[in-house]
C-alpha cells in the first residue's frame, strides 16, 4: 500500500518501533517468499523467552537452514498453487466463504480514510493479510505519541485485522505445506493476541 503520510520513525519508541518492525516483517514474509534479510533485520527481536520471540527465533532458525528453492516452494504452494494455494489470504474469503466481498468495500473506505491507494502494478485485493500489516506497520510509523494515531490504529486493528486474521495464522501455523511459514502462523497469532490486548485496554481508557 502507499500512503500520504509523514514518515516520523525517528519519534517512535522502542515498543513502538518493536510493533512496526514485526507488522513490516509480516508484511514482508507474506507478500512474497521469506529470504535470509529476514534474519538480520529481525534477530535482535528474536531474544528472549515469550512466545512471540521464540516463535521467530524457531523461524529464523528454520530460514537458515531450508533451501531458498524450498522456502520459495511453500509459499507457492501455501498462497499460489496450481489454480489456488492451501490458504486464501483475505478478510472476504475468511469473512463470507468468497472473495471482493463485504470486507473489502468497507476496507476501501478505511483506506481512503486514513489516505492510502493501491500501489501501481499490485493487482490482488487489497484485503490481502499483507497488505493490512504493510498499513499497520505505516500507521505506527507515522503516529508516535499521538493519541489520535493510536486511536487510528486501534480502529483499523478492530475492523479490519481482529475479525479474521488469528484464525488465519491459526490455519497457517497448521498448514500441510507450510514448511518454516509453520512458524508465521505462531508468530501472527501471538502478535495479535497482544495486539488485540494492547487495544482493548486503549479502547477502555
Amino acid at each position: 500500500m502507499e500512503a500520504q503520510l509523514r514518515n516520523r520513525a525517528a519519534e517512535i519508541s522502542p515498543e513502538d518501533l518493536a510493533r512496526q518492525s514485526l507488522y513490516g516483517f509480516l508484511a514482508r514474509v507474506l507478500a512474497r517468499p521469506a529470504t535470509a534479510v529476514e534474519r538480520d533485520l529481525m534477530t535482535s527481536l528474536a531474544q528472549g523467552d515469550a512466545p512471540l520471540n521464540t516463535a521467530l527465533a524457531a523461524f529464523l532458525d528454520a530460514l537458515s537452514e531450508t533451501p531458498e528453492a524450498d522456502v520459495k516452494a511453500c509459499y507457492h504452494d501455501l498462497f499460489i498453487g496450481v489454480g489456488r494455494g492451501e490458504l486464501l489470504p483475505f478478510a472476504s474469503y475468511y469473512l463470507t466463504g468468497f472473495l471482493n466481498e463485504k470486507p473489502l468495500a468497507e476496507l476501501r473506505v478505511s483506506l481512503k480514510r486514513l489516505g492510502f491507494a493501491r500501489a501501481e502494478g499490485v493487482h490482488e485485493p487489497e484485503d490481502h493479510i499483507a497488505a493490512l500489516c504493510d498499513v499497520m506497520a505505516q500507521l505506527i510509523a507515522d503516529s508516535p505519541g499521538d493519541c489520535a494515531g493510536i486511536y487510528d490504529q486501534e480502529r483499523f486493528f478492530g475492523d479490519h485485522i481482529r475479525p479474521w486474521a488469528e484464525q488465519f495464522f491459526a490455519d497457517l501455523s497448521a498448514a500441510k505445506s507450510a514448511g518454516p511459514y509453520r512458524f508465521v502462523g505462531e508468530i501472527g497469532k501471538n502478535f495479535m493476541a497482544i495486539e488485540d490486548a494492547g487495544f482493548s485496554m486503549i479502547a477502555r481508557a
